[in-house]
């Protein structure tokens, strides 16, 4: 960032500059809040110690690491490690299902937040607004590990309740676990079902401070509720739908170890390994550490690039963004 140039403070003689004047501020607004300052520290602490500080962990990518060496002692490859990851027959694999799971999500999962909170913030009766809400949170808070059990009991061949249904009904049982064909729609499935309700909280909470008024007059010039809903309340919770979008590329490269982890067999390998699940096996069962960072940190990058990307557009297409 350029220092903008010094100009004297009239009334003063003094030369102050865009930097000085920052830091003063800035001394300033601490003095003033500094009890949320204060509040801030264990945030600031915790992003420190468990985030920035293990960054530095990323150089062995351009190593060829020894656990008995060290970083200081293990010697520098350069890009030797990109180079074969992007080589590596399986690069192309990793990088079709990785995609092809998280644009189903982006397509299916994540349009459907905004329907249901459009949807509950149209029921007037308050007792059965608060139960739905309760009842589409609950998903949020159970682990990978119960909702994979869920899924093996529900859908299992031999011995799931659905099968059996249909066995006992006369209908032909069906493979979902083991179908390749079927594996990217069961995970999105799965994630509409955990996480739908938790992410109405935020499309919530921004209707919330609509100004009722706007209703009124809108209902005085005879809108109706789905005009209202149209005209109003979408417009209204642009700006968060935009950042949540923004934020949710950032994930692109990332679809979730444990879901995918737990769901993984055999007959499904091809559609089921990605780069959360490549990076664990090379680098933890294969102790492949530079090569396992070097695959990690690429998805890391593409992420960041995504975020920026998707920044800048929306800033030029008039909207807040991130930052």
């Amino acid at each position: 960032m350029n220092e903008q140039p010094a100009v004297l403070t009239p009334g003063t003689g003094k030369k102050t500059g865009g930097r000085a004047d920052w830091l003063r501020r800035l001394a300033l607004d601490i003095r003033r809040d500094k009890y949320l300052y204060m509040l801030a520290l264990p945030g600031l602490a915790f992003f420190l110690v468990f985030k920035y500080v293990p960054m530095w962990g990323i150089v062995i990518a351009l190593q060829n690491y020894s656990p008995f060496a060290g970083i200081s002692g293990s010697p520098w490859v350069g890009f030797e490690n990109f180079h074969r990851f992007f080589a590596n027959p399986d690069f192309m694999l990793l990088f079709r299902n990785t995609m092809a799971i998280n644009l189903l999500n982006l397509v299916f999962f994540f349009p459907l937040p905004i329907l249901l909170s459009l949807l509950l913030n149209e029921v007037r009766s308050m007792f059965y607004k608060r139960a739905v809400q309760t009842v589409i949170y609950m998903p949020h808070f159970l682990s990978w590990v119960i909702i994979s059990s869920l899924t093996f009991l529900l859908f299992a061949k031999g011995s799931g309740l659905v099968n059996k249904i249909l066995e006992a009904s006369g209908a032909g049982k069906i493979d979902i676990l083991t179908n390749p064909h079927l594996f990217w729609i069961m995970l999105t499935v799965q994630s509409i079902w955990k996480e739908c309700g938790w992410g109405t909280i935020l499309f919530l909470a921004a209707m919330a401070g609509i100004d009722p008024q706007i209703y009124e007059a809108a209902k005085i010039d005879g809108a109706g509720r789905i005009r209202q809903m149209w005209s109003i309340t979408l417009p209204a919770i642009r700006n968060v739908i935009v950042i949540l979008l923004i934020l949710r590329l950032g994930h692109m490269m990332d679809v979730g170890f444990e879901q995918v982890f737990l769901m993984y067999n055999g007959a499904v390998s091809q559609v089921a390994e990605v780069f959360d699940t490549y990076v664990y096996r090379v680098g933890i069962q294969q102790a492949q550490f530079s090569y396992s960072t070097a695959a990690g940190l690429f998805k890391s990058v593409v992420g960041l690039v995504l975020v920026v990307g998707a920044n800048r557009l929306a800033k030029k297409m008039g909207e807040d963004g991130i930052y």
